[in-house]
């Protein structure tokens, strides 16, 4: 399933540079935004280019992140780059747009699926991708967030390079979207909500929850350093479209009860079933 993921996102990346990027002149940052600088400068293949850029960053991966996920990277370094310039100069693939926001827009919705893909994958296309991995591994920083700071200051140097401003804008457009892409591939979609309950009625609360709503329930045990006593806190794991519900039935048990909600991006194991 791993390699499967490094197979279609290396092909949607390049198709993302490829078809949109790369002929919209749309620069997203990170080394392959370098070596499309060269290309809009020299003509040379960027394929290639980032290939040879990325070979200090492949030793650093090496050194850090072992060599399972530089072997896989490397690989995938390959195969992206590879598939980049085969579209561009052996199927001379076609910009479905003429128009430079909607490469940036295409570009970076499909830049990001890739590149998820390809994290999902345990591998990196290289560039700012390998700094973004080392930087979420020490630091607090998710994937796409690190990465985007990096490019960012790649994009800028791009556009004071190029003498282009429109360059820059439409590369941190390209930028955000393929970074919040890539957090809703590896993290996903924040379709559930747990909620803690602390109550003085929280028997009732809690076979309400059972009879009416199905849900099964947690309690753990909470102590208060105020009032120096023990009191239950009931944990519940729910879909969004059940908060509403789950609120209404609290406040007519118990008006004082403490209700904390946050959302969560994953439930794994046995006991939740989303809802439609």
């Amino acid at each position: 399933m791993k390699i499967l993921f490094i197979i279609i996102g290396g092909l949607i990346v390049a198709l993302a540079y490829a078809a949109f990027l790369i002929p919209g002149k749309v620069v997203p940052g990170g080394v392959t935004g370098i070596a499309m600088v060269v290309h809009f400068l020299y003509n040379s293949p960027v394929g290639i280019v980032t290939i040879l850029l990325n070979i200090p960053l492949f030793l650093l991966a090496l050194k850090i992140l072992g060599f399972g996920f530089s072997l896989k990277s490397f690989i995938a370094i390959l195969y992206t780059n590879l598939l980049i310039d085969f579209f561009i100069y052996t199927v001379k693939i076609q910009m479905p747009t003429s128009n430079e926001i909607l490469s940036a827009i295409y570009g970076g919705i499909l830049l990001g699926i890739g590149l998820g893909l390809i994290f999902r994958g345990g591998a990196s296309t290289g560039g700012s991708d390998i700094v973004g991995q080392v930087l979420n591994r020490y630091t607090n920083l998710s994937v796409g967030i690190a990465i985007m700071i990096v490019d960012f200051i790649v994009i800028s140097l791009a556009g004071f390079v190029t003498h282009s401003v429109e360059l820059a804008l439409l590369g941190y457009l390209s930028l955000f979207l393929s970074s919040k892409l890539i957090d809703l591939i590896l993290e996903g979609i924040d379709y559930a909500r747990a909620v803690f309950i602390i109550s003085s009625e929280p028997e009732k609360i809690t076979d309400e929850i059972y009879k009416k709503m199905n849900r099964g329930v947690t309690v753990l045990e909470g102590y208060s350093p105020f009032t120096k006593k023990k009191r239950p806190v009931i944990m519940c794991v729910i879909t969004k479209k059940e908060t509403m519900y789950l609120k209404s039935l609290i406040k007519a048990i118990d008006e004082e009860s403490f209700v904390i909600l946050t959302d969560i991006f994953e439930v794994l194991g046995r006991g939740f079933r989303p809802r439609v």
